[in-house]
């Protein structure tokens, strides 16, 4: 076949594989301008082909390819992106990935060591301080925020999130509290300055574990505080126990095949009667896999379903206390870290690339419309090991 006639059988290809949209409404602008309008309503978002696709461009996984597609900037879009969400999500089981070897090699994707975590870790969080903190707020929070009020500044909004979280911990004086999974430590120097409690937290992130030590020392609490640069498996439970146990935005980092592991450490970890906050995203089909995303911004990552925690929390000892969706805070928290993103994209631009810059404005974007679109949201459950018969009858005191 002669090289010209490619962009006419790709573009036939993508015009087979796009016809079998069926709910929803596409328009489709391709790079030699002609346009053209799918499924069975009024187009509500459209679909930019800058160029010819290469051939690898394959909508059996719709995710990946439109994703790879747009870091590359072969395709743009007009509309909102929660609209080719839930395009994709309504016309789901015309985009298929559900042949043997898809499925064989899902079961195993959960399984992972140590090395691999850490590797996977620093893949993300590694970047750079410099870099986070183009867009991060001050406390250098990298997890779901909690909004009182819609004007809340990003600041002020992650502040009462360390907040939220550590009033249900009910922690008292003296008490010892573990962070698993502390990023840049601001809830243990908080747990400490506000509760008086010996706290300790662990990262496998290098330039977290740099910064954290950085802002014990500066305020003081080196007695007080320790962070480790550690998995939280080699952790020693014949030498650490703890009253409390909290663990935000690390539980998706686990692995699926990893999570009874993770939940028996933190039960060894843990006093009896103590009690155990799970931050977490959550989705509700065990099925659904963002292959874009576990290949270029978390890999080895995977979402829980409501289902596997509560299977799995009672068989180690975990009886569960309270559950809040933070769905909607979440949303919100990646808009402000996605205005704060693009506020710095030259900068990023002249330091990664602009397929990179591409990658981070879908990423933020995209998750944003995730929570607002699709199943995917985000809880922290509260948990005792064993009954707690001491706690406050009521849970007024998390909303004071």
């Amino acid at each position: 076949m002669k090289v010209g006639g490619m962009p006419l059988l790709q573009k036939q290809i993508l015009k087979g594989l796009l016809g079998k949209i069926q709910h929803g409404g596409l328009r489709v602008r391709y790079w030699d301008g002609e346009e053209a309008d799918y499924g069975d309503t009024a187009p509500t978002v459209k679909l930019i082909f800058n160029r010819c696709p290469s051939s690898m461009f394959n909508l059996d996984d719709p995710t990946m390819a439109l994703g790879e597609a747009y870091m590359d900037g072969v395709i743009d879009y007009e509309g909102r992106l929660e609209d080719i969400l839930l395009l994709l999500s309504d016309n789901h089981s015309f985009f298929s990935k559900g042949n043997a070897v898809t499925k064989a090699l899902k079961a195993i994707s959960g399984t992972s060591d140590k090395a691999q975590d850490k590797h996977n870790i620093q893949h993300h969080y590694d970047l750079g301080n410099d870099f986070f903190a183009l867009w991060l707020d001050e406390t250098m929070s990298y997890s779901c925020a909690y909004f009182k009020h819609p004007e809340d500044s990003l600041q002020q909004a992650q502040l009462q999130k360390i907040d939220h979280t550590l009033k249900k911990l009910n922690l008292q004086p003296g008490e010892t509290l573990l962070d698993i999974g502390s990023g840049w430590g601001w809830l243990i120097i908080k747990a400490a300055q506000t509760y008086n409690v010996k706290a300790t937290g662990i990262t496998l992130s290098e330039e977290q574990y740099r910064k954290t030590q950085e802002r014990i020392a500066e305020l003081g609490l080196a007695g007080q505080v320790t962070v480790k640069l550690m998995s939280y498996l080699d952790l020693d439970e014949t030498k650490y126990q703890f009253d409390k146990i909290v663990s935000v935005g690390m539980f998706e980092h686990v692995g699926k095949g990893n999570i009874p592991k993770y939940l028996a450490k933190v039960s060894q970890l843990l006093l009896s009667g103590g009690l155990f906050l799970l931050h977490t995203i959550t989705d509700i089909d065990e099925e659904k896999e963002n292959t874009w995303m576990k290949t270029y911004i978390f890999p080895g990552g995977y979402i829980p379903t409501l289902g596997e925690i509560f299977q799995q929390t009672p068989d180690y000892d975990f009886h569960l206390l309270h559950a809040e969706s933070l769905r909607m805070h979440y949303a919100m928290t990646l808009d402000r870290w996605y205005v704060n993103f693009a506020k710095h994209t030259d900068a990023v631009r002249e330091k990664f690339g602009e397929r990179f810059v591409r990658m981070w404005e879908l990423y933020l974007k995209g998750c944003a419309a995730a929570f607002r679109a699709t199943g995917l949201d985000i809880h922290q459950f509260l948990f005792s090991k064993g009954l707690n018969n001491e706690l406050p009858l009521t849970y007024a005191g998390f909303y004071a």
